[in-house]
């Protein structure tokens, strides 16, 4: 079986992109799920109904998000579906779920979205909550969106979980790493699936505003850039009555 799974997609270009390519894609690749992370799709972060629609208008199975999740106030609704996940290690008091089950009919498949803690907001441990859910979670086919800021804290999210999940998959810094692998001959692993929006930005960002708030340091809000866009994410095969990751292929379109 193959899970496709798509990188941060950075606003309205973003999501129109991904409108235009993925049916495709999904096709090309033989995808038989496909998981997209959606934190950042509308526009000035966040996700919004109508940025959720278009995803799931152009093939997204299941919706993953981050630290941005709760950034449009006026849409917390869209946590109702069960198909729209926020980090599991927010508070319970928090709207939504953190765990999405998928029936395939032949088996279910199980996604996780978690949040990492460092230079992030001080959330409870993501490792403690990811023992939690391993403990309540009755599939082998599990997969995890670890939204997190440090490398070294995916990375060791990755060992801990190898041989326990079939992949871990970071997103939330928007760059495509070259380490994709599979951890103890059974955990699909990448620090970063990369963002679909804008290439030629700042994760998403134009360059120009993005440039002055860091060489400035003065509040400017940020908008998504314009241009040709780019597709990251990565396909992942694994045997569904075991779970093991048997192939980890990062994905770029342009």
């Amino acid at each position: 079986m193959k899970l496709l799974f798509i990188g941060d997609v950075v606003g309205d270009v973003g999501c129109q992109f991904l409108q235009r390519r993925l049916p495709a894609l999904k096709r090309e690749l033989g995808a038989d799920v496909t998981v997209v992370n959606g934190e950042n799709s509308a526009n000035g972060n966040g996700i919004t109904s109508y940025s959720a629609e278009q995803l799931f208008g152009c093939g997204a199975d299941l919706i993953t998000t981050g630290n941005h999740a709760f950034q449009r106030k006026e849409h917390l609704h869209i946590y109702d579906n069960d198909c729209i996940l926020r980090p599991a290690n927010y508070s319970e008091a928090c709207p939504g779920t953190g765990v999405g089950l998928l029936d395939m009919g032949a088996c279910r498949i199980a996604v996780v979205n978690l949040s990492g803690v460092l230079f992030l907001e001080n959330l409870e441990n993501p490792f403690n909550v990811m023992d939690e859910l391993l403990e309540e979670l009755d599939t082998p086919n599990i997969f995890v969106d670890f939204h997190a800021e440090a490398t070294s804290e995916k990375k060791a999210m990755g060992h801990y979980l190898a041989g326990s999940v079939t992949a871990v998959i970071g997103t939330h810094t928007h760059v495509q790493t070259a380490d994709a692998a599979i951890l103890a001959g059974h955990t699909g692993y990448i620090t970063d699936a990369g963002m679909t929006g804008v290439e030629d930005s700042v994760l998403g960002v134009r360059k120009d505003i993005a440039i002055d708030r860091m060489r400035l340091h003065v509040p400017i809000r940020f908008e998504e850039a314009k241009g040709e866009c780019f597709l990251n994410g990565v396909l992942v095969e694994f045997q569904e009555k075991c779970g093991i990751c048997t192939k980890i292929t990062p994905v770029i379109v342009r």
